[in-house]
């Protein structure tokens, strides 16, 4: 019985140090031992509507054309669905959109990863598209197969970015001292960000593709810890009046927020009119979107906007 006793002391004593060691290592800045960068939280805006008029026709014109948009989906099975239904939706306005998935399906054209291991799906999927299109698209956008994306106003984001400089561009949150854009609201890199990315990917102490000591890390708070190693950090997409334009919460939660938080300005406390994602949706919401932001007008308005962005010819999106 006193050895029994002893065991279980012990035991207590054990586990209670092990968590002791686990809440300390979580309070320590990720990485392996390099000298952190110093970075003050960004909040990047989109143009204001009177610098887009102010600009000639022509340069309108090139600007609307020169903004070309990749699309990278990362999709499961289990996800068919979903995936459908972004194929069928909001993805036909990228300039060019692939699904890659953990398995070969053949209901779909996708490109195989073979892991179900999202940040390993993630890691290659980067690796395969810098490889084939770097010089091709100017900017790279991935996002999960819950996400409806509002690519118009994507573009209209980036009309001032410039994608030779390294933008990692989302929704941003904070996680200790570790700062990542969260994949639930989409995220965006420039060229030269993914091409400083494709390098430290094959980096196993900067960039492990595992990652993490004690437990595993999200894929996308793996991927801020090794673009942070490149030099490229999270940076907050806004509006021009300062609302997040990235949502990692579909229209209706965020209504719901509005109602408790602003019951007098539900659509001003909801949110951006350029909003660029929203997520969480269910594959029956993707269509219900989908004819909320492209199909349903009211007649006789017309928009006034200074660019246009058209969808790819094949496409037979609006």
């Amino acid at each position: 019985m006193i050895s029994e006793s002893s065991s279980f002391v012990k035991g207590v004593v054990l586990g209670g140090a092990f968590c002791m060691l686990v809440t300390l290592l979580g309070h320590i800045k990720v990485g392996h031992g390099t000298k952190a960068h110093h970075h003050e939280h960004h909040h990047i805006q989109a143009p204001n509507k009177e610098d887009v008029l102010n600009l000639s026709e022509g340069e309108r014109m090139e600007l609307s054309k020169s903004i070309r948009v990749y699309c990278i989906i990362l999709v499961k099975p289990k996800d068919l669905g979903h995936w459908a239904a972004v194929k069928e939706t909001w993805s036909k306005h990228c300039d060019k959109v692939e699904f890659y998935s953990s398995e070969n399906v053949k209901v779909f054209d996708s490109v195989a990863l073979n892991t179900n291991d999202m940040w390993a799906m993630m890691r290659k999927a980067f690796k395969i598209t810098y490889e084939r299109y770097k010089d091709e698209f100017s900017w790279f956008f991935l996002a999960y197969p819950t996400t409806f994306a509002i690519i118009e106003n994507l573009k209209y984001f980036l009309l001032k970015k410039d994608p030779s400089q390294p933008f990692y561009i989302g929704h941003t949150v904070k996680s200790g001292d570790l700062e990542y854009v969260d994949g639930e609201g989409g995220i965006v890199l420039s060229t030269e960000s993914l091409r400083r990315l494709s390098g430290v990917l094959d980096d196993s102490d900067k960039c492990p593709e595992q990652g993490g000591m004690i437990w595993k890390l999200a894929e996308d708070k793996q991927l801020a810890i090794c673009l942070k190693y490149t030099g490229v950090f999270a940076e907050n997409a806004e509006d021009s009046e300062g609302k997040d334009v990235f949502n990692t919460k579909s229209v209706g939660a965020l209504i719901k927020e509005a109602m408790s938080t602003h019951p007098q300005q539900v659509v001003d406390g909801c949110c951006s009119d350029m909003a660029i994602t929203f997520s969480g949706l269910a594959p029956n919401h993707m269509h219900v979107m989908m004819y909320g932001v492209y199909r349903l007008r009211p007649y006789g308005h017309t928009y006034k906007d200074a660019l246009v962005f058209l969808p790819p010819a094949d496409s037979d999106n609006d």
